[in-house]
Parts: C-alpha cells; structure tokens; sequence
C-alpha cells in the first residue's frame, strides 16, 4: 500500500529501529514514544484494523507483542507493561495498518490510564448482554 506508513517501514522506504523481525511480522521502536522502549508491533501483510484482519494473524501479531513485551522487561528491567491495540479514528487510531503498542512501565513513569473507572450501571449490563447474546 503506498501511502502506509508502516508499509513503507516494511519496503525498507523509511528507517526504523527493529527490534524483532520474521517472515510475518516486525516490531520497531515508536518514534513518538509514552515511554522509553515503547515498541509497535505489526503484521508485514496490510490490515487496516481489527475489523479487516484475519484472527490467525492477528493472533500472531499478539504473539510477538508478548515476545517484545518480555524482551523489553529482560532488558530495559521495566516494572509493568501496557499494551495497546486502537482501531479506527474513533478508538485513536492514527496509522491506519493495524498495530500493537508495547510499553514498558516504571512505577511514577507519569503515564495514566485513558479512562476513569467507575462501577457500570447493572440494568446496562443486562440490556447490553442481551443485545449481544440474543
């Protein structure tokens, strides 16, 4: 795809800093990085979000996630990692080539959680279940 990005990084068309490549999948450090080490992970084949890609690859892209996300924390000794996975404009997606974000975490490092957590309404619950499961 020519106008992607991460598509590009795959051509070799732009650098990146690789931390782990195969046949099917590459993991580079993120050049706007929430912390030091944060890496994204991507398939090498085109998807543009979740919706688009098949489970299998998907679920291989998780794999490398978590391949990446143990290597980050041999190396760099990071207290927790967060990783996330955005889709389409609405869920924060900015490129659209669907990635992983590994993010190595320290206790204070400054980064928070995207949401507030509050107790859900139970009468929502149940109407959303039913919705989903009917």
């Amino acid at each position: 795809m020519n106008d992607c990005a991460f598509c590009s990084i795959i051509a070799g068309d732009i650098p990146a800093h690789k931390v782990h490549e195969d046949d099917n999948y590459l993991a580079f450090l993120d050049i706007f990085p929430a912390n030091k080490g944060h890496t994204l992970v991507i398939p090498k084949s085109h998807h543009v979000d979740i919706h688009s890609i098949p489970a299998d690859i998907y679920g291989g892209m998780a794999s490398v996630a978590k391949k990446v996300a143990d290597l980050l924390q041999s190396k760099l000794a990071s207290e927790g990692t967060s990783i996330f996975q955005m889709n389409r404009e609405a869920g924060w997606q900015s490129v659209f080539h669907v990635h992983m974000h590994v993010i190595p975490r320290w206790s204070g490092d400054g980064l928070h959680k995207p949401w507030d957590i509050a107790p859900a309404d139970q009468n929502e619950l149940a109407e959303i279940k039913k919705l989903l499961t009917e």
